[in-house]
């Protein structure tokens, strides 16, 4: 089937969405409004409360535009406090492993193929890596290249610093279980490598999407795992969707007690979740009274 939809200008966007059931209180408004914020970045805004059916996609609620935008705002927030958490997890992460495979296979232990469960994707992973090192532009890269030749590659301890989290969630995940897993899954609280290999992937995934604007609210995320036992507190409700925003938030948030106690993330949720608009809280997969939960009180 030819792609066959034509662009059409900010008036006729706003004629059109109007046409389909859209309130516009102030046109003049929306216009500045969309000549900022693409109108198909805001149709995943309007998606949900529209007829996706109909191929006139007919609002099937009363909407206004303002609402739209108050959606998109408040997403925008809680894009942005995900992503600073997420980056004090991946530090975190990243300094754990970094540290215990160390002391027990020295600097250059990233290196060894014996280390891992399959050489095909050990092979990938260090090919990866070695992109990412040489692209780097980090003073302690170049140091090491200029003054060494042998290894050729860094250790871990720059190697690793410079890599991406959805890499260093592939390079943990290849590793045979053994006492370096064990040490750092236990550092985070959690009693199951496997639970810990998960988180490490979905974190990846939602930095991503926040790293590159991308909608968190209403989102289908890769499922994250609901450990059953727990070294800290934890949510008592297991019964919740694992592919929504509010099981990720939990895990974070639990992951965030451990290495940073002092940590504002949960404040800051709490108060923007007193703005969300439209009583979204459920499409993000937020159960009924989930502030009461220990882990959230």
């Amino acid at each position: 089937m030819k792609y066959t939809k034509q662009p059409i200008s900010i008036q006729e966007q706003i004629e059109r969405l109007s046409k389909r059931g859209l309130i516009f209180s102030d046109e003049k408004k929306a216009s500045d409004y969309l000549s900022n914020i693409s109108y198909y970045r805001l149709r995943a805004y309007t998606y949900p409360f529209q007829d996706n059916v109909n191929p006139d996609h007919p609002f099937i609620q009363k909407v206004n535009f303002d609402n739209i935008i108050e959606l998109y705002c408040f997403d925008r927030r809680l894009r942005l406090l995900i992503f600073n958490a997420i980056e004090k997890i991946e530090i975190a992460l990243r300094t754990q492993i970094i540290y215990h495979y160390s002391l027990a296979y020295g600097g250059f232990w990233h290196l060894n193929p014996g280390l891992y469960n399959n050489a095909v994707y050990f092979a990938d992973h260090i090919a990866s890596l070695q992109k990412e090192t040489d692209r780097s532009t980090e003073t302690f890269i170049k140091h090491y290249r200029q003054k060494y030749n042998d290894p050729k590659e860094p250790p871990s301890w720059m190697a690793l610093e410079v890599s991406s989290i959805g890499l260093l969630s592939k390079i943990f995940s290849n590793l045979k279980k053994e006492k370096c897993k064990d040490d750092i899954t236990a550092h985070f609280g959690l009693k199951d490598i496997d639970v810990l290999t998960n988180w490490m992937h979905c974190f990846s995934v939602i930095r991503n999407i926040c790293a590159h604007h991308g909608r968190i609210w209403n989102r289908r995320l890769p499922k994250i795992t609901i450990p059953r036992k727990t070294s800290h507190t934890f949510i008592n409700d297991k019964q919740i969707y694992n592919n929504k925003t509010y099981a990720y938030l939990s895990c974070m948030l639990y992951v965030l007690n451990i290495i940073s106690p002092q940590h504002s993330f949960k404040n800051n949720l709490l108060e923007l979740m007193k703005t969300c608009p439209m009583m979204q809280e459920k499409e993000m997969g937020f159960p009924t009274n989930w502030q009461t939960e220990p882990l959230w009180k």
